[in-house]
């Protein structure tokens, strides 16, 4: 019982560090916009996203549900909770490595496919539940390209619509209106991201006996301690994505970046909503693609966009193969 214990209390505090690494390494994306065009100051801009992410986490908690149940059965899992830290300690080692590096890669597939690996791992690929770890990895590949056509469209419509508007006076109202697309996109982030977290600190509870297995709602105390754990992630901030995400794939000017947050946060929300993980990173860099193509296609940095797409496609294979390499070393000492 105390061996049980102690590696649930081991993941309970590596996963709220992964929320703080998610802090500043995903939220970096909901502010960057809003930041590059001189909208808000970073200092205001990381004030209100850790706020709005705080709200965020605390006000949806279905996907949350879906990281709990849907990738592996816990009940399958003979040795789960070395399999969960494993887990968590892969995506964790991922997420810095890109951090480091200033690549906008994506928390959600570091995490779903270090889960993956650790358990195929651990037990063979018949652990995996396959309905719902297909349905996780649908989305995850489509969600990008809804954000582009959303971003695409969402353009389109603004420069149809203000084409006779004077440009200085457009500029200034568009910048004004970035305040609420930044808190926008910062509250939809919070309202996918920080459930990972909630989600592996679940499963691990339920594994252990701790938490009843009909319940996969998160506890009150797991809420308020992945929200706090992202919100002052969120506080230190994370320049390096920020200067990727809000320069070097297109030159962004207001109107363009508020387009780019209410795409991104309108297919955030809807796939919170529908209870769907996905990685935020995505989005709101595909959101700005579409912006980018739409507005004029040769001004977006296409060789950025291609550098980024690469890391999102090894992501979820690396962050397996890292968290079946973590699980095999620590069940020699486990």
């Amino acid at each position: 019982m105390e061996y049980v214990l102690i590696i649930t209390i081991a993941i309970v505090i590596f996963s709220l560090i992964f929320d703080f690494i998610n802090g500043f390494h995903d939220t970096a994306n909901a502010i960057a916009t809003a930041v590059s065009t001189r909208a808000l100051t970073p200092r205001t801009a990381i004030f209100l996203a850790a706020i709005m992410n705080f709200i965020g986490a605390l006000t949806f908690t279905g996907v949350a549900g879906t990281i709990t149940k849907d990738i592996v059965d816990p009940f399958k899992l003979d040795n789960g909770l070395v399999v969960v830290l494993a887990a968590i300690l892969a995506a964790i080692i991922w997420n810095l490595l890109t951090w480091l590096y200033g690549i906008p890669s994506s928390s959600s597939h570091a995490l779903i496919g270090s889960i993956a690996g650790a358990a195929v791992m651990a037990q063979g690929f018949g652990v995996l539940h396959y309905q719902g770890f297909t349905k996780i990895i649908i989305v995850l590949i489509i969600s990008p390209i809804i954000a582009f056509c959303v971003g695409f469209i969402m353009y389109t419509i603004v420069k149809i619509v203000f084409k006779n508007a004077n440009l200085t006076r457009a500029n200034r109202n568009f910048r004004f209106f970035q305040v609420f697309t930044a808190a926008l996109q910062s509250f939809s982030h919070g309202t996918n991201d920080a459930q990972k977290s909630m989600g592996i600190i679940t499963l691990a509870l339920i594994v252990a006996n701790i938490q009843d297995s009909s319940n996969v709602e998160p506890a009150l105390w797991v809420k308020l301690a992945c929200a706090t754990a992202m919100g002052l992630g969120t506080a230190i901030g994370g320049w390096k994505i920020i200067k990727t995400v809000g320069g070097n794939i297109m030159k962004i000017r207001p109107a363009n970046g508020a387009a780019a947050d209410i795409s991104s946060a309108l297919t955030i929300f809807v796939a919170s909503s529908l209870h769907f993980p996905l990685s935020t990173t995505h989005v709101v860099s595909s959101s700005i693609l579409g912006v980018g193509a739409s507005n004029r296609a040769k001004g977006v940095k296409w060789s950025t966009a291609q550098r980024m797409i690469i890391t999102w496609v090894i992501t979820l294979p690396i962050s397996a193969i890292l968290a079946a390499i973590i699980y095999l070393i620590m069940n020699i000492f486990l």
